[in-house]
C-alpha cells in the first residue's frame, strides 16, 4: 500500500491582529466560532512579538486585519503573523484586510514614486499569504498585483440598502465624486433605479488630500444627491463636492462611503458642512473624537463572514453580489 486515505477534515481558523477587535469578534460571531487564542504585544523598542496558542497544522486560516492608524505597525503585524502560519504548517493562509493598505498608490503619477499597493501585495505573498481578501479596493486593478487568489467584496448592497430605506428613490440621483468611479457608481443606478451625475474635478498629485471640483455632468437640481465613493480621508473632496452639488441646485446630499478613515479634522468639516448624512462602514475602527452627528456607521461583519464561509467551502464569493 503506497498511500494513506483519511476522510476530509478541513479546518476553519480564525486569527485576527490588534487593529480592530471588534469588527474581529463580529466577524467570529457570525461564522460561529472563536477567535485562536494569540499572544502579541510590543518589546520596548516598538518590536512586534505574535505567537498562536494553539496548532495551527493542516488547517485554512484566515488572517484579518485592517490597517487603520498606525498603519506601518498594522501591517507589519499582519505579516508576522502570516509569517508564523507558514512555519507552523497551516494550509492555506488567506490575508482578509478590510481596509487594504497603500492602496491609493497603485500607480505612478510622475517619475521616481513608488507603486505602494504592488509592494504590500509581493510583501504578503512573500510573507506566505495564499489568498487575499479586500473590500473595495481603491481601483480594481490591484486584484492582479497580487499573484494568487484575490476576493475582492463590495460594501454596496449594505450601503444601498440603507440608502433606499432613508430616501424617496424617485428624487435620488446617484453621484460619481470623479471618472474612476463611475462603473461603480452605474452599479448603484441599477439597484437604486437611479439616474447618474459625474463631478470633474482636477487633482495636483504634489498636494495629498485636495481636490478642486470643475463642473457637474448632469442634473442634479432638486434631487436627492447620493455621493458614492470608496473612502473619506480628510473630508475636504467631499465637502467641495456636496458645495458644488447645491451651488447646481441639488435638494440634499448624501454621502456613502465603505472605507471611513475620516483624518483630522474631517469629522469638524463634515459635521459642520450642508450634507445631511454621511453613511460608512466599520472596515476601520472609528474612535470617539473622529465621530459626529451625522455619521451613520454600519457593520460589514456579516458580509466578511460569508465570503470567508464561501472560500472554506469551495463556494462562490461571486454569487454575493451578483444583481
Amino acid at each position: 500500500m503506497s498511500e494513506l486515505t483519511i476522510a476530509n477534515n478541513k479546518k476553519l481558523v480564525l486569527v485576527a491582529g490588534r487593529s480592530h477587535p471588534e469588527l474581529a469578534n463580529e466577524v467570529a460571531a457570525n461564522l460561529g466560532i472563536d477567535l485562536l487564542p494569540t499572544d502579541a504585544y510590543d518589546f520596548a523598542n516598538g518590536e512586534i512579538f505574535v505567537r498562536f496558542d494553539e496548532s495551527v497544522r493542516g488547517t485554512d486560516v484566515f488572517v484579518l486585519q485592517s490597517h487603520t492608524q498606525p498603519l506601518n505597525k498594522w501591517i507589519m503585524e499582519q505579516l508576522l503573523m502570516v509569517d508564523a502560519l507558514k512555519r507552523a504548517s497551516a494550509k492555506r493562509i488567506t490575508v482578509v484586510t478590510p481596509f487594504y493598505g497603500y492602496a491609493r498608490q497603485d500607480k505612478k503619477h510622475t517619475g521616481r514614486e513608488p507603486i505602494s499597493a504592488r509592494l504590500m501585495a509581493d510583501l504578503f505573498k512573500t510573507a506566505g499569504a495564499n489568498r487575499l481578501m479586500a473590500v473595495d479596493l481603491h481601483t480594481s486593478q490591484i486584484q492582479g498585483f497580487f499573484d494568487g487568489p484575490v476576493d475582492h467584496l463590495f460594501a454596496l448592497p449594505i450601503l444601498a440598502d440603507h440608502v433606499s430605506k432613508r430616501s424617496d428613490l424617485d428624487r435620488v440621483t446617484v453621484i460619481s465624486p470623479d471618472a474612476g468611479r463611475v462603473r461603480v457608481a452605474e452599479r448603484w443606478t441599477d439597484i437604486l433605479g437611479a439616474p447618474l451625475a459625474i463631478l470633474h474635478k482636477r487633482r495636483d498629485p504634489r498636494v495629498p488630500n485636495e481636490a478642486k471640483v470643475l463642473e457637474v455632468v448632469g442634473d442634479v437640481r432638486d434631487r436627492v444627491c447620493v455621493i458614492v465613493d470608496d473612502m473619506i480621508d480628510t473630508g475636504g473632496t467631499i465637502v467641495k463636492a456636496a458645495e458644488a452639488l447645491f451651488e447646481n441646485g441639488a435638494a440634499d446630499v448624501i454621502v456613502t462611503a465603505t472605507h471611513g478613515v475620516l483624518s483630522a479634522p474631517a469629522a469638524e468639516r463634515l459635521q459642520n458642512s450642508r450634507i445631511s448624512e454621511v453613511v460608512v462602514t466599520n472596515t476601520l475602527p472609528i474612535p470617539p473624537e473622529c465621530q459626529f452627528e451625522k455619521l451613520k456607521v454600519l457593520s460589514i461583519a456579516p458580509l466578511v463572514a460569508r465570503a470567508i464561509s464561501e472560500v472554506f467551502g469551495e463556494g462562490s464569493v461571486t454569487r454575493l453580489f451578483e444583481l
